[in-house]
């Protein structure tokens, strides 16, 4: 499913509490599919849910991340600093704030590599239901990934796709 990463370090980081990220590739009209993160909170920050929401929207400002619906092209923007590296089944998506490692399908991994790009999009809406160990459906995830308020309140953006060089 995911990796986490407990933030423990600035107050920032304490309210943003608990980030997860979930890997999943969907089709696109064009007929290919492409490769979604989808990070977000578990809202278990010091201060609550509500706070932690804040947090992230208080983030992906720093960060240079537009929130509601303007998707963001990394590789055309110095400011964001975010990174996606993809290696031998696995995803790291490095950004202020979060750098998670996670495994990711072979279908993903494809998608990623056909598109030379991933689909991030950082939730500011806390999901504590979607905590590690827990399983996620696919309805479930649909449902919180394609939730309007969800959506209107995160930051989009794609990143391109780092390899290792040998």
């Amino acid at each position: 499913m995911s990796q986490t990463n407990t933030a423990s370090a600035s107050s920032l980081q304490s309210r943003l509490g608990t980030l997860v990220v979930i890997p999943w590739a969907g089709s696109h009209e064009d007929g290919g599919d492409t490769p979604f993160l989808l990070a977000y909170s578990l809202g278990d920050g010091v201060d609550g849910p509500e706070a932690g929401q804040e947090a992230v929207l208080q983030a992906a400002k720093e960060i240079g991340l537009p929130v509601g619906g303007a998707i963001l092209d990394v590789a055309q923007s110095p400011k964001a600093d975010v990174r996606v590296l993809v290696e031998g089944g696995k995803a790291v998506l490095t950004m202020p704030y979060l750098k998670v490692t996670c495994p990711v399908p072979d279908q993903w991994t494809a998608a990623a590599r056909a598109r030379e790009s991933v689909y991030v999009i950082l939730a500011s809406r806390p999901w504590p239901e979607a905590a590690p160990g827990t399983a996620v459906t696919e309805e479930s995830l649909r449902a919180f990934a394609a939730d309007a308020e969800v959506l209107g309140t995160a930051a989009h953006f794609t990143v391109p796709v780092g390899t290792l060089r040998v």
